[in-house]
């Protein structure tokens, strides 16, 4: 778009966003204001887009006449949380961002163990209110990631094998359709809704409040990390496919190859490290596990004992810092085969640069019991989940960074399962390309979700997501 065209686009429906600031209790920042180029940017540098205008809500009573200014005017609309998604949906070209980012209320009722979370808050936000009382929402492994995005899309992280997906503790939200109906979803009132907002993303409203239940956690917990120097990844890695292969449910693991910071003291090579939470009160029986991976893998260095359960999710903020170049790719692995393993330390031996990395989510326990279909995450059976990514800093590395992701990806193709976690997706499988919607979630899955769309958003106007377009288009 050239300056003649973004002056046009500026002076657009100046009368509706007039009448758009009557009516909400939030600011509206628009282009020639000072704040704008701060209210445009989300996390990921590469996404670069120039808004119309952003409505950073005052309350969730802004979110009824966003969506009906972008029903009357057909101007594109992002709704943005947290901000922290890799594929930039939070904001969009031309058109309106609603910014839900400061509701970031959370209450916690330890009797029940409910939480009850505002659309903006971050993961900081939900463990700095349930860590007092010995309570834990399942959550990622990032603490400014926002916990709309994720939970629609799945939520996997460090508690994924003792508890399952951040989505299966949902037991309740309260929605603005795309037809703009207010509605409760839970497993009683609208149990379709209730499904389609478990996995399908934000095809088909915006949340205004998530209702989940909590587990108990012991405090501390018992978090390793173990690290290894490059000789030593390929027996480390088998010794993790056969330590991870009867674990019990409440030890939690990932391996990671990556390059840390200075400050972590591990010098600038790529390490690999087999990080875990163990997660019941037993805590001798968490030693004696790792003691298991230990002597049959040594570590070059070690961090193991209690740790806080925020300081635990956070460990790895400053890896990822907000206005990084991001690229992802993920698959779903049934086993790591000796040939999966060997193209992956392959590839990672070439990884010579800070910010690129792999990590190997150990899948199963829990999640793995949740019915095939009860939700609609794509894929219960894979016993990992791999995700390539890719951060940095220079415009310049963008094509050499991206195609290093892609080529880890295609490397291990042959080996994968169905399905595509959307959490994991990159910026190029977005609203422009649907067909990366119905690969991710399946035949059967997809045309669920697809129904879905016809009767709560049949005019596409949430379509700036891992789009799941209504039959009629």
């Amino acid at each position: 778009m050239d300056a003649e065209d973004r002056r046009e686009q500026d002076t657009a429906h100046p009368r509706e966003l007039e009448d758009l600031r009557a009516r909400v209790s939030g600011t509206i920042v628009e282009p020639d204001d000072p704040l704008y180029d701060d209210a445009r940017r989300v996390w990921n540098g590469m996404v670069d887009a120039r808004p119309l205008a952003v409505v950073r809500a005052g309350s969730v009573a802004d979110v009824d006449p966003v969506l009906s200014l972008a029903q009357h005017t057909g101007l594109p609309l992002a709704v943005r949380g947290g901000g922290h998604g890799v594929a930039g949906h939070g904001t969009v070209e031309g058109g309106i961002v609603l910014d839900l980012g400061a509701l970031r209320r959370v209450d916690v009722d330890p009797a029940s163990r409910l939480v009850t979370v505002e659309p903006g808050a971050t993961l900081a936000d939900v463990d700095r209110a349930t860590n007092p009382h010995g309570l834990a929402v399942p959550l990622g492994v990032v603490s400014a990631t926002g916990v709309a995005g994720l939970t629609l899309g799945g939520g996997v992280g460090w508690l994924t094998r003792s508890d399952g997906l951040t989505l299966d503790h949902l037991v309740a939200a309260d929605v603005v359709t795309g037809t703009r109906e207010h509605l409760h979803a839970d497993a009683r009132h609208n149990p379709d809704l209730f499904w389609g907002l478990r996995g399908g993303g934000g095809n088909f409203g915006v949340v205004t409040s998530f209702t989940f239940r909590a587990r108990e956690l012991p405090v501390p917990v018992l978090g390793a990390n173990l690290f290894y120097r490059r000789e030593k990844w390929r027996g480390a890695l088998r010794a993790f496919a056969r330590w991870t292969a009867d674990l019990p449910d409440a030890m939690n693991s990932i391996a990671s190859v990556l390059s840390l910071l200075p400050g972590f003291g591990l010098g600038e090579d790529p390490v690999l490290i087999l990080g875990a939470a163990w997660v019941s009160p037993d805590t001798e029986e968490g030693l004696r596990l790792l003691e298991r991976l230990r002597a049959e893998a040594p570590p070059d260095e070690e961090e193991v004992g209690p740790v806080e359960w925020p300081a635990w999710q956070s460990a790895l903020d400053e890896l990822f810092p907000k206005g990084s170049r991001a690229y992802w790719k993920n698959a779903a692995l049934p086993a790591l085969t000796d040939e999966v393993l060997d193209v992956l330390v392959g590839l990672a031996s070439e990884i010579s640069w800070y910010g690129t990395g792999f990590d190997l989510h150990h899948m199963g326990g829990f999640f793995g019991r949740v019915p095939a279909g009860a939700t609609a995450f794509p894929n219960r059976s894979a016993r990992y989940w791999l995700n390539v990514y890719g951060y940095w800093q220079d415009p310049a590395e963008d094509a050499r960074l991206t195609a290093f992701a892609r080529r880890v990806h295609a490397a291990v193709e042959p080996f994968t399962e169905s399905g595509q976690y959307v959490n994991f997706l990159g910026a190029e499988h977005g609203a422009a390309s649907p067909e990366a919607a119905r690969q991710a979630y399946g035949e059967r899955t997809h045309a669920r979700l697809v129904a879905l769309k016809d009767r709560f958003d049949p005019g596409n106007v949430l379509r700036r997501n891992h789009n799941i377009p209504p039959s009629s288009s």
